[in-house]
């Protein structure tokens, strides 16, 4: 067997983990050498004792054939930490995986990546945000990288294929175990652009002791982290944390003051992350990858179109924003009678300007 075997099978060892990998190393010199060592030389050396060094020394007990097959079978790509092509950014944190499992590809030009991420309850508000600026991220450059969770996370990763961009997914559960279930779809858009990657044996299942491991490898493979709606004890704090540790820029989304899916992101604020109201601060960041340019062309057309609105259109459209409006505050604040509102919002509507919620509920269109 070769030395990356070796390191696949002491990665299915249950509770050994990256730092105690990376003792092993250090004292016998190579995975082939650890996994040739009786117990009482395991157990001597630091973080390992009695039990550990019995499961070491029991790995032809594994099913590492099993993995090796589904390996193949799955057309997985493996990375360890001591490859070339090992993303640089993940391998200056502290505890890098010793093993990467990949569907689709790494590249060089992943380096200037940022991590977009969020509650899984979020609201429609934190959805289309997610979205539209993990799409002007994209399209500026950035790999956005995510957890592919519901909500957040699956918007932001949305958003950088709507842009033609790429995409990293980091899972808490094996490639062969995608997580959760009715993102199967969309894990295999993001491979084909990018990348689907986790530290977890094939067949693990997404374990909550799982995820704050996870987390720090989102974390890890970005040059920053965007929080874009949290509640208090959300995992994205959690991400946000680590690459406070790992030396990262943390930024955040301002969300209302009563909005319980943004309490956790107005405390980052209030704590120092950096308050973001879109692309231009987080390009403030990394000006010397990405100098400002003059707005593209996409805007044009809006701006055409609004010139050609009817003084109703006009008054309606300048009442909605990106947060949600009610029909009866449009009624109140503009002072139009119902059916001129009504013609109004679905010529709006028909323009692609504004987007109807259920509840007779309002936004504009941002990613029109």
């Amino acid at each position: 067997m070769h030395e990356q075997e070796h390191l696949i099978i002491l990665n299915l060892v249950r509770g050994l983990g990256s730092i105690r990998i990376r003792s092993l190393m250090e004292h016998f010199g190579s995975a082939g050498e650890i996994i040739k060592q009786p117990t009482s030389s395991l157990e001597r050396v630091v973080g390992i004792g009695p039990h550990l060094a019995r499961s070491i020394n029991r790995w032809e007990e594994l099913e590492y054939r099993e993995e090796f097959r589904l390996i193949k079978k799955l057309n997985i790509n493996i990375l360890t930490v001591f490859d070339p092509g090992y993303p640089e950014n993940l391998k200056e944190i502290y505890d890098p995986p010793i093993v990467l499992y990949i569907r689709g590809n790494l590249i060089p030009e992943d380096k200037p990546a940022l991590a977009v991420v969020g509650s899984r309850r979020a609201s429609h508000y934190g959805l289309q945000t997610a979205q539209n600026i993990s799409h002007q991220l994209a399209a500026r450059g950035f790999t956005v990288v995510s957890g592919m969770a519901r909500g957040i996370d699956s918007r932001a990763h949305r958003g950088a294929l709507a842009a033609g961009g790429r995409t990293i997914a980091v899972l808490g559960s094996g490639l062969g175990n995608i997580y959760p279930p009715e993102n199967v779809r969309l894990a295999r858009e993001i491979a084909a652009s990018g990348a689907v990657i986790s530290e977890f044996p094939l067949r693990a299942v997404p374990d909550r002791q799982n995820f704050p491991l996870r987390n720090r490898v989102v974390s890890g493979l970005s040059m920053g982290v965007l929080v874009v709606e949290a509640a208090q004890r959300s995992g994205a704090l959690i991400t946000a944390r680590l690459a406070m540790d790992q030396g990262r820029p943390v930024m955040a989304i301002p969300g209302r003051i009563d909005s319980f899916s943004a309490r956790g992101t107005n405390a980052l604020i209030r704590d120092g992350a950096k308050m973001v109201s879109g692309i231009d601060d987080i390009l403030e960041e990394f000006e010397y990858l990405f100098p400002r340019t003059t707005p593209t062309a996409p805007d044009r057309p809006v701006e055409g179109l609004l010139k050609n609105l009817s003084s109703e259109e006009q008054l309606v459209y300048s009442l909605l924003s990106e947060e949600e409006t009610g029909m009866e505050r449009i009624l109140s604040e503009t002072g139009l009678s119902s059916p001129v509102i009504s013609s109004a919002l679905i010529s709006l509507e028909l323009k692609r300007l504004i987007k109807r919620l259920p509840g007779k509920i309002f936004i504009r269109n941002l990613n029109r």
